[in-house]
């Protein structure tokens, strides 16, 4: 039995979804989402609960279960509350702004770097070391982050470079005289 899969998604007040086949659409005050499930499960809407089941016992449709149920869950909870992640930059001289659309990021290269949103994706820079990237899908969330953490990754002997808040960074001893 999933343990996941047998909570039902409940959905908070001016929110809603319905199921059309295998495809359930959930609105809310944030905007709309989409997920299209396997065969594998079925999903039902009664009053304010979406419920997945599983169609037979197979591996497939056990773990197809757990996973729709995460998936119906975020949809819910980017349509009401949105996902959010923040980044810190540390080291000299490296800064990011917000111009328009773009956000400039001076990470010691010989050129700055510009990075457009994408569409869903708001980035703001709040000060000069610190960025935050919101959205209502979860997924393109975190790649986008990871997207701006990719043009300078933390380096493990001064801790300089593009960081996930609170991320801890293994750092190194370096050379000996």
């Amino acid at each position: 039995m999933s343990r996941i899969g047998k909570k039902p998604v409940e959905l908070p007040s001016g929110v809603s979804a319905s199921v059309s086949g295998q495809t359930i659409e959930v609105k809310g005050p944030k905007g709309a989402r989409t997920f299209t499930a396997t065969d594998d499960v079925t999903l039902t809407v009664n009053d304010n609960v979406v419920t997945i089941e599983p169609r037979g016992k197979s591996k497939r449709a056990r773990q197809q279960w757990g996973m729709s149920r995460t998936q119906v869950a975020n949809l819910v909870t980017g349509v009401t509350q949105g996902f959010k992640k923040e980044l810190e930059i540390q080291g000299v001289g490296y800064r990011a702004q917000m111009q328009g659309n773009t956000l400039k990021l001076n990470l010691g290269y010989s050129h700055d770097v510009d990075f457009v949103a994408p569409e869903g994706v708001t980035i703001t820079a709040p000060k000069q070391t610190e960025i935050v990237v919101e959205g209502i899908d979860q997924q393109q969330v975190g790649e986008v982050a990871a997207k701006i953490r990719d043009w300078r990754r933390p380096e493990p002997y001064k801790g300089k470079g593009i960081r996930y808040k609170g991320e801890f960074i293994f750092r190194k001893e370096g050379k000996k005289k």
